[in-house]
């Protein structure tokens, strides 16, 4: 585990260095709640819809469609998977790699637009699901097999113009008049079934040339941004663009729509996000505001690995074009979206030391700094390598999770609730990875608790060492 020259210290020394406001006995300050931090989810691909005052999200799972769902955005890092299509239960052509799930609501029915293969890339093609009735957790049935052109196609989704629906998706486009992989539209006679001509949609503009995918839409002012992915995702240039429409114009002639130039959302080296796309966009619970969810990584290696789900506010440029702005680092405070009844979770830094409530107590031989930078929260964090080192985090509350740094010399930790039995986790990573949720409690009886993190001395064979990474801790009440 790469680290900067520091100072091994012993718990003593650990309590003298707590941060003022923070010292050994003496609980932190009350911090405002009315906030949430990414990462919401540790999934890729997120599409979020808020419905009847809740969250629904949904990201790639691989295996499975699953959504998660809270009152509050802010619940969302606690909340449990609700599986609604396990793919080994489906047919074996559309039952692996199951990729960038939709969720749509048409005539009191939901519908998930989802891409899947039967675990040989080529074959990916898109499928929908029905639910039963008018709750997007389901049941859900098989519903059909859509658009498909012989090919490899990924990321449909439905976009509406002038009160006609039409499907958009990424395809390899030589034979359809568009470049490697381009974006398509074609008319749509129900929520899963289209008809009539294919036709490339003017998507040039892009960091990349190999890739134009994930498109989906935002409509503002009577006019329809189509949005899309451009680059290979597992670049760190994955950036967002767009082109638009009036919603009385007619999509499917290319010319119709305006193209523009620039990205509205791409790397920030400084803050540490890289490759922010593959998004959604959905409304605060009061109508108010637009919002946008993507995912994005804290590396600048090229890997799929370690994309995260973010989000943030859309405002609107006295042009009428969305502005998004710098992608928000992992760990920021970031506002509830309008109307979100809250509460936010509580933070505990590495650094909250003490015996109090929401503070954490250090055991054994630890170390600190600030080498991590942006990929750790308030740019610090602790770590150990030596074998039964503990940080008990005490806190009031019915619901923790930890987040912190996998990396390659990163070992395997035993983690207990209460003092009951320990299960382990592995903190290896490569790449390395920061502020990653690597361990979540179980939902608890409201109260006092402690969730005490041990080194184990093991790793796995891949890892250089046996070190765990103590960052931060989210507590629910």
């Amino acid at each position: 585990m790469l680290r900067p020259l520091i100072t091994v210290l012993s718990l003593a020394v650990l309590a003298a260095c707590a941060l003022p406001g923070s010292s050994a006995g003496a609980q932190p300050p009350e911090p405002d709640q009315a906030v949430f931090r990414a990462p919401l989810n540790n999934g890729a691909d997120p599409f979020l819809v808020v419905h009847d005052g809740a969250y629904y999200l949904m990201t790639t799972r691989g295996d499975r469609l699953t959504i998660n769902t809270a009152r509050s955005i802010a619940g969302l890092p606690a909340a449990e998977d609700h599986d609604i299509w396990i793919g080994a239960e489906d047919d074996p052509g559309r039952s692996t790699q199951i990729w960038a799930p939709a969720l749509y609501r048409f005539d009191s029915r939901w519908y998930v637009y989802y891409t899947a293969s039967d675990g040989v890339d080529a074959n990916h093609r898109m499928y929908v699901l029905e639910s039963e009735g008018d709750d997007p957790l389901g049941p859900y049935h098989f519903k059909a097999k859509i658009a498909d052109q012989g090919e490899y196609m990924i990321h449909g989704e439905p976009i509406v113009v002038n009160g006609q629906r039409y499907f958009t998706w990424s395809m390899n486009g030589r034979g359809h008049g568009g470049g490697p992989q381009q974006v398509y539209i074609q008319k749509m006679i129900n929520p899963w079934t289209t008809e009539g001509p294919v036709v490339a949609l003017p998507v040039d503009a892009g960091m990349c040339t190999e890739v134009r995918e994930g498109p989906t839409s935002i409509v503002h002012d009577d006019r329809l941004f189509l949005t899309y992915s451009t680059c290979d995702t597992g670049k760190p240039d994955y950036s967002l663009y767009l082109i638009s429409i009036p919603l009385d114009g007619d999509p499917m002639v290319p010319d119709n729509w305006t193209t523009y130039p620039d990205p509205i959302l791409t790397r920030d080296d400084e803050a540490g996000v890289y490759g922010p796309g593959h998004h959604s966009f959905f409304k605060s619970p009061d109508g108010s505001q637009d919002w946008i969810a993507y995912h994005a990584k804290n590396t600048a290696d090229y890997t799929y690995e370690w994309r995260t789900t973010r989000a943030q506010q859309v405002t609107w440029s006295d042009a009428g074009l969305p502005v998004i702005g710098a992608p928000v680092p992992l760990g920021t405070d970031v506002p509830l979206p309008a109307g979100d009844p809250g509460p936010g979770p509580r933070a505990i830094n590495d650094t909250d030391i003490g015996t109090g409530q929401f503070q954490v107590e250090y055991s054994g031989v630890w170390s600190s700094g600030s080498g991590c930078g942006n990929q750790c929260f308030r740019g610090d964090d602790h770590w150990s390598g030596e074998a039964d080192a503990t940080a008990t985090f005490r806190f009031t509350g019915t619901q923790l999770a930890l987040f912190s740094v996998r990396d390659v010399g990163n070992g395997i930790a035993a983690i207990s609730v209460d003092g009951g039995p320990e299960t382990q986790h592995d903190y290896y990573s490569s790449p390395r990875q920061g502020q990653v949720m690597n361990y979540r409690t179980p939902k608890l009886p409201p109260g006092e608790h402690t969730v005490t993190v041990r080194v184990t001395g093991q790793s796995n064979p891949n890892s250089g060492s046996t070190v765990i990474s103590i960052d931060r801790a989210e507590v629910w009440p």
